[in-house]
Formats: C-alpha cells, sequence, structure tokens
C-alpha cells in the first residue's frame, strides 16, 4: 500500500460495515474469492447479533470496482460520449486481428499471451517503453502487434481492461465515501495509483499464533490422501474453517476431488448418492466446454454444419439434453451400439438422419434442425446472427431436454447464455464471419471460461496458491512444497524485455524478488491458522524429492489424524460371506453352436469368455476406426488370394506373367468391400504389392495343386458341431495335403503347443479332415517378412515349414487338447481363468463383466503388463 495510507484494524472494518450503504464504504480486495469469503465473514459477524436482516456490505474485486465505476459513468448524464470497455472475448479478437498474417501455430494462443503481457506492461508501467527498451526479435514483434492494436482500440472508441485503472472521467459518478484496500500484498504502480484517487484506508487479515509442523509422505498421491483424512479428522473436531493449499491444483483438479470424495464423503459415487453436497470446495473451475451439457450444445451445432467424429456423435445421441431422451433413453442406447457397426469414423446430420430406427422423436428433433438449418444463408455473417441461428437450432433440437434440472445443470445452462451473448458481443469487431469459424470462436469461449457452479458454503477450502493469500483458517495444509516446486523459478513473460520488467520490479521476473515474494507468502500461511502443516512428497516415480528451503525451519512432527475407513473397507468389514459356485455353467443343450471354430479360442484363451460371448451374447462396444479395421484387411487378403488361385489352380500358372491376374483380383476384393475414390486406389496398389511379394514365396515351393479356396466345412468335437471355413488347402507331390491359413499379422506355430493351444482353428480342420494331411502352416503375408510357418510330417515339405518329430503324436495331442476345449464348452465350464493372465485379458472387451482385477493381484498385473 502506499506509505502514507492509514490502516484499519478488521473488527473496526466489520464495525463501519455495520452502519449500511449510509456509511458509504466500499471495500476491495485483490481477487474474488477473498472479496467472496470477507463478504461471508461480514455476514457471520451480523449473524452473531441476532439480527433479523442487515445490508449487504459493499465488498468487490478492485478489477470488478473500476469496471462499475466505468459502467456508472457510461449510464450518467453525457456518457454517451465514453469509450466502450471491451469484454475478455472482444479483447482477445482484437488482438487476433492485430497479429494480422503473423506465421503462428496458434493465433488464439498468442493473441491471449499478447494479452497478458499489454496488462503486464500497464501495470507496472512499462507500455510506454516497449519500443525504445532494446530486447530480442519477440520483444520488438510484440511492441509491432502492440502499436496495431492500441491504434485499433482509439480508432475504434474502445478501451480494454489493462487502462480502466488510469482513465479519468470527467463526469460526474457515484464514488465512495471511503475505499478500503484490504488483503493487499503485490500492488502494481497502476493499482497504486487508481487507489490514490479516493480517500482510502488499508486492513489486513488479523495474524494469528500458530503451531506449524512439517511432515512428508511417499508420494504425492500419499501426501494428497493424508491431507484429505486430516481434513475430515479437523472437520469432526469441530472446525469451521479448513484450508488446504495445492500448488499445481489445475493440472491436478480430478484427482482433488476424487480423493476428498472418497475421504469426506464416503460412498459419494455410489447411486443415489452423487447428489450429495460435499463438504467441500475447489477454488479453480473446470472449462465450461467439459461440461456434459455444453458439450452436447457444441457438439449439435457443429453437426449442423460438417461431419463430427463417431466418438462425439455417440455422446449426443446418448446425452439427456437433447428432446425426447427421457421416453428413449434406453432405444438410444440400442441405437448407439447398432450404429457402430454402421457407421463410420466420421458423420454428418443428413446420414445420421437416414440410419436413425426405433427412435422416433430423436428422429422427429434432428429433422426439425435440418430443417431450420436450411433456411440459415451460406454467406458470411455477423457474430449475433450466427448466435441468433445457433440458439434457434438448439431450440429445434429440444435442448436442453424435458428432465428437470438441477442446480449444477441450471447454473451451466444460465452461464452458456451469457457466453452466447459474449460471442455475439463480437459483432463490434467482427463484422461477417464464415460458420465455422463462428462455431470455433464459440468453442474457444466455452474452452477458455473457467466455471463451478456455485454451492452452499463449504467449511473445506482447496484452493491454488494465489487464492490462498489473505484467507484466514482455524487450521491449515499446504502441499507440495518440494525445494524444485516452491519457491518458483523466475517467469518473466517472454513478450516484454526481461531488464524492462526487472527495472520495474514485476515479482516474477527475477530469482530474487521472486524469492522474496513467495518468502512473503510463506510467513502469510504460518500466520493464517492456528495450526499450520507444510507437506512434501518424498519421491516423484524413481527421483528423490528435498523439502523446500522456505520451509527448512519448521520443525517436523506427527500429524495427529486417525485413519478413517473407506466405504469399501466399511462394506467389506460388515459383510456375511456367501460361497456360490460360479465356474459352472449348465450344460449347453444344442449341440451346433454359433461362433465357429472362435468359440474353442475363446475357451482356451478364458472359459468365462467364451461363455459370456457365445452363450451370453456379450460383446463389447465397437468404436469405427479411421480406414479399414483389422477385419477389413482380413477379408481383403482372402479375397485377394481366393481371387489369384481360383485363376491359376496350381503351382504350375506361376510361370507365367501374372501382373493382370493380380491387378484384377485386387480391384475385385476392392469392389466387395465398397471401397471408392482415392482411398480405393491406395488399397488397391497395396494389395498388388502385397500378392506380387507373396507369389515369389510361392514359386520357392515343389509343385502343388490348390484343390480348395474358401471352402466351408461342417465340424464335429466334444459333442458339439461347428461351422467353419478353410482358407486353403494343397495338394501336394505325394498326394498328401496342405492346409494353409492367411494371416496379414503376427502368426507362430507355438500357438499350436502347449495346454489349451491359442489358434486350435487350423488342428481341429487337420483332424477332422477326410484328406490325408501332412502339413499345416500360416501363411505369412507381411510386408518384408513373408513366409510360411508350421508343422509338417516330412521335413522341408514347405520352405519354412518344421518337421515334426512325431506327426502322428502331434495330431493326437491336437485331437486331445480340441476334444477338452470343446467338452469343457460344452459341460458349462465358464470358470475366470486367463491364459496367461493380464496378458489374455489386455485386448478382452469383457473385463467389466467377468471382473478380473477383483480375482488377480496387482503384483500379477504388473508382471503381465511387462
Amino acid at each position: 500500500m502506499p506509505g502514507d495510507t492509514p490502516t484499519i484494524s478488521k473488527s473496526d472494518l466489520f464495525a463501519r460495515l455495520a452502519e449500511g450503504h449510509a456509511a458509504g464504504i466500499t471495500v476491495v480486495t485483490p481477487n474474488r474469492r477473498l472479496a467472496q469469503v470477507l463478504k461471508s465473514e461480514f455476514d457471520s459477524f451480523q449473524s452473531r447479533k441476532n439480527l433479523p436482516a442487515w445490508e449487504d456490505a459493499d465488498i468487490l474485486p478492485v478489477g470488478a470496482f473500476a469496471q462499475r465505476l466505468h459502467e456508472d459513468a457510461l449510464y450518467a448524464e453525457g456518457g454517451g460520449d465514453l469509450p466502450v470497455l471491451l469484454a475478455p472475448a472482444q479483447e482477445r479478437a482484437l488482438w487476433e486481428s492485430a497479429l494480422g498474417d503473423a506465421p503462428l501455430l496458434s493465433v488464439s494462443q498468442t493473441a491471449a499471451r499478447c494479452a497478458d503481457a499489454w496488462r503486464l506492461a500497464h501495470a507496472w508501467r512499462i507500455a510506454g517503453a516497449l519500443e525504445k527498451f532494446p530486447g530480442n526479435d519477440d520483444t520488438q514483434v510484440f511492441a509491432g502487434w502492440a502499436r496495431e492494436y492500441s491504434k485499433r482500440c482509439t480508432n475504434q472508441g474502445l478501451i480494454d481492461s489493462s487502462v480502466l485503472f488510469d482513465f479519468s472521467y470527467k463526469n460526474k459518478i457515484r464514488k465512495p465515501t471511503l475505499l478500503v484496500a484490504y488483503g493487499f500484498d503485490i500492488l502494481p504502480p497502476q493499482t497504486a495509483d487508481f487507489l490514490r484517487k479516493f480517500e482510502l484506508l488499508s486492513c489486513k487479515p488479523e495474524e494469528k499464533k500458530s503451531k506449524s509442523l512439517r511432515a512428508s509422505y511417499p508420494s504425492a498421491r500419499h501426501e494428497l490422501e493424508a491431507a484429505a483424512q486430516w481434513a475430515r479428522a479437523r472437520l469432526e473436531g469441530g472446525a469451521k474453517r479448513i484450508g488446504v493449499v495445492v500448488p499445481d491444483l489445475q493440472l491436478r483438479r480430478k484427482e482433488v476431488a476424487r480423493v476428498f470424495s472418497g475421504a469426506l464423503c464416503p460412498g459419494w459415487n455410489v447411486p443415489g448418492m452423487a447428489a450429495t453436497a460435499m463438504p467441500f470446495d475447489i477454488s479453480i473451475g473446470e472449462p465450461l466446454s467439459g461440461h456434459a451439457l455444453v458439450d452436447c450444445a457444441l457438439a449439435l451445432l457443429a453437426l449442423c454444419f460438417r461431419e463430427i467424429d463417431f466418438e462425439t456423435s455417440s455422446r449426443l445421441l446418448r446425452s439427456p439434453f437433447l428432446g425426447g431422451a427421457e421416453q428413449e433413453f434406453a432405444a438410444r442406447a440400442r441405437l448407439d451400439a447398432r450404429l457402430r457397426r454402421q457407421l463410420g469414423k466420421q458423420v454428418s446430420l443428413l446420414k445420421l438422419i437416414g440410419v436413425i430406427e426405433g427412435c422416433v422423436l430423436l428422429r422427429e428433433k434432428l429433422e426439425s434442425v435440418y430443417a431450420v438449418k436450411e433456411k440459415i444463408p451460406s454467406k458470411s455473417q455477423s457474430p449475433q446472427e450466427w448466435a441468433r441461428h445457433f440458439t434457434a437450432l438448439l431450440a429445434a433440437a429440444g435442448f436442453p431436454g424435458e428432465r428437470m434440472a438441477d442446480s449444477a445443470e441450471f447454473q451451466v445452462r444460465a452461464k452458456f447464455n451469457e457466453v452466447l451473448g459474449e460471442f455475439s458481443r463480437l459483432s463490434l469487431l467482427n463484422s461477417k464471419i464464415p460458420v465455422q469459424e463462428a462455431l470455433n470462436q464459440l468453442r474457444c469461449l466455452c474452452a477458455d471460461t473457467l466455471f463451478q457452479p456455485e454451492t452452499p458454503e463449504a467449511p473445506l477450502q482447496v484452493m491454488g496458491i494465489l487464492e490462498s493469500a489473505g484467507l484466514e483458517f482455524d487450521c491449515l495444509w499446504v502441499c507440495g512444497l518440494t525445494e524444485d516446486a516452491w519457491p518458483l523459478k523466475a517467469r518473466p513473460n517472454p513478450f516484454l524485455p526481461v531488464a524492462l520488467q526487472k527495472k520495474a520490479g514485476i515479482p516474477e521476473a527475477a530469482a530474487e524478488t521472486s524469492l522474496a515474494l513467495d518468502r512473503r507468502i510463506t510467513a502469510g500461511w504460518r500466520g493464517a491458522a492456528a495450526e499450520v502443516v507444510f507437506s512434501h512428497p518424498e519421491k516423484d516415480k524413481d527421483r528423490d524429492l528435498l523439502p523446500s528451503p522456505l520451509i527448512a525451519e519448521v520443525p517436523r512432527g506427527e500429524i495427529e489424524a486417525p485413519a478413517f475407513k473407506t466405504f469399501r473397507e466399511v462394506i467389506f468389514a460388515s459383510r456375511v460371506l456367501e460361497s456360490v459356485e460360479d465356474g459352472k455353467a449348465p450344460p449347453v443343450k444344442e449341440k451346433t453352436v454359433r461362433g465357429g471354430t472362435r468359440v474353442l479360442a475363446d475357451q482356451a484363451a478364458c472359459p468365462f469368455r467364451a461363455f459370456a460371448r457365445h452363450r451370453l451374447g456379450a460383446e463389447g462396444l465397437e468404436a469405427p476406426q479411421e480406414g479399414l479395421d483389422a477385419m477389413q484387411r482380413g477379408q481383403l487378403l482372402h479375397s485377394l488370394m481366393a481371387g489369384i488361385w481360383g485363376e491359376l489352380k496350381s503351382s504350375a500358372g506361376l510361370s507365367s506373367n501374372l501382373e493382370s491376374l493380380i491387378r484384377k483380383s485386387a480391384s475385385a476384393a476392392i469392389a466387395d468391400l465398397g471401397l471408392e475414390g482415392r482411398f480405393a486406389e491406395l488399397e488397391t496398389q497395396r494389395l498388388i504389392r502385397l500378392a506380387g511379394e507373396w507369389l515369389e514365396v510361392e514359386r520357392a515351393r515343389k509343385p502343388f495343386e490348390v484343390i480348395h479356396i474358401e471352402e466351408k466345412r461342417a465340424l464335429e468335437a466334444g459333442g458339439l458341431a461347428f461351422g467353419g471355413r478353410i482358407d486353403r488347402m494343397d495338394r501336394l507331390e505325394d498326394g498328401t495335403h496342405a492346409l494353409i491359413d492367411y494371416k496379414s499379422g503376427r502368426a507362430t506355430k507355438s500357438s499350436w503347443l502347449g495346454e489349451r493351444p491359442d489358434e486350435p482353428q487350423l488342428p481341429l480342420y487337420a483332424v477332422t479332415a477326410p484328406e490325408s494331411v501332412s502339413v499345416v502352416a500360416f501363411a505369412r503375408l507381411q510386408p518384408g517378412a513373408m513366409k510360411y510357418s508350421g508343422f509338417s510330417e516330412k521335413e522341408k515339405a514347405i520352405p519354412g515349414v518344421t518337421g515334426a518329430k512325431s506327426w502322428s503324436g502331434l495330431m493326437q495331442y491336437w485331437k486331445t487338447e480340441i476334444q477338452n476345449l470343446a467338452s469343457g464348452f460344452a459341460q458349462g465350464e465358464a470358470r475366470v481363468d486367463p491364459k496367461d493372465g493380464f496378458a489374455t485379458c489386455r485386448y478382452c472387451d469383457l473385463q467389466p463383466l467377468c471382473r478380473v482385477h477383483e480375482r488377480l493381484g496387482a503384483l500379477e498385473e504388473e508382471e503381465g503388463d511387462e
């Protein structure tokens, strides 16, 4: 504060505020949270007097106070000549236009950084020296951008928040009789000069006698859990105001919310408990675009004007914020599951409308949206006009649905409407913009707007470093104070000359000033509560961490806090044990089973997988991918080889020119799959190269004749009947036969060995074939690794195939293993028993059903992941 500013105690301040608005006192704070807390403390002060009602105290952040003065002057007599104050979105848009055609990776982010630098330069009175002070290329370029930005503001009669403190009002405005500055630590020259314009007093929090302790924990997660347990103990002990400071709160917000919810409100994530008000409040909100209601609105608007990815359209279909969602909730979920098999990676509005079946209300709403969209001119329009069109499109979709919104959703919708209003105000700067730019700007506004729905005042506050300044608590815990995290490193603004920042005294510009500031903040923490805990993690993965030197003098001590049980531990402690045999299902009634030989492969991998997939019909939801998935690539490969050998018939044809045959077969395979355009051309070329390289492998073989291609066969094993399809069977020179299975990925003969062989399909064909089989082989069609792999009765029957020590023994082993797998499935064997632990479960889509993680230990999980 200015050195000659008189001070006032906090108790005297509250007594003066209690006199009401007639006293003409306004209190300003450095941030919004401190203003809210101070106002709440004043209300408690008045409440203790048993008053039925009292006048609200005029307490607000200093920036909001300056903005209020401008609004008063604007609406006062003669205010029509005042410049218009830019909203934050308008500031960014004006900076983006000032950047011009600069070759930047992200114009939006650069504009935001420029706005920060511009505000910092004015706050510390260095804006006038930007072009005179020597700097690097970045600072010189910024000086040019700033000159252009300032010129545009002047020409259009605009001002921004950076110069609001310096503005002089010639007309009469309503000024407070007395202005009290509360809790200011850093006071830039611009703010100090602004405060001098008023009759000023200063006030600061009352320092408390505190007991400080220092503690360390194995990891950051353990530290956070300990803080949550401590907070619960102090809350149950009667503390009214508890603070927890997490320096990297913005990055760890979700983790913090999860840990504190589990400790303070066990069972918070159990159905029916989520609506319970939490006894803690996190100071940093989430991006507005991350809230489900806003995500639905932005997805719907994007779908109206371009294709969107399937995952976004899937969330839109299942959203409760579209009209008719309550009546069609289950039907839309089934529709989503079906469309995952029908639609590609990208989805348009017309395509989506065309495939909707069984959801009449959804189809009606989307058709209404399309009808409104068709009436919107395709030409560029002003943001105000686009905002009106966007509102009409959302209304046509029945947004935000029919169900009763809870408090959080109601506030989110109100905030979204406010942001939509801010977007429309961009018309002041942008006369006409195309629809995609309009959507991008609205999306950026929602992403940049941090929002947290208001909740009843909570006794526990979880804050970042800046939010904790000036606050008082009954007890306080500060986390994460390692030597590399606290004090903060110098972080000068890259667009302002570093020497100029140091000369101005900006704390973040130099290590010594940053250290001095962090010392004051640490001292403020030590006097903010009667009990203060400073803590730090001991390790970050394998790296050892040391405590910050700013807390080195704080004595170590034991934190008195019981270890509260989690909701899960409480349930397990009160359980009544009941044993149920769940590894055995009823025997299979029908002899013919669906799924073909895949049943045996699943039974080998895990009996429960085979039971769930082929008897219960359970399957994971598919996710459409860009291009072709593994199944489609396999179809192309089989169609290609079938076309080639359907013409050649035998190895004798390999001596002729095969270029036209290969091209013809590749084109036919592409056409069968329905591929078109440039993608079809690229896939055709790929198949041509693949076939050419593979036929060179075939030429190295002894003469053979291809007698079966993609032949369907009825198979039996273990009392079950299967449907199968042989990729290819060759007749060799000695009259015996070779079974061949095409593979485009990794395939080894070891998958046929051991207990419960991984790939029992080809062995099943071999032991049930009426022909005399002497070779069972994978044909691995992988560029750069083309080869045969398998077993044969005789050595060197096919290059790359290994001769078996005992062919009859191998066939008997296969017969036994297949019999065991088939009979196990037939008899209802359904135990959760992955063959190779978590390696088997890695890509299985049934884990939520079998809950295998509850059966296998954490050590097994780690081993399986390596």
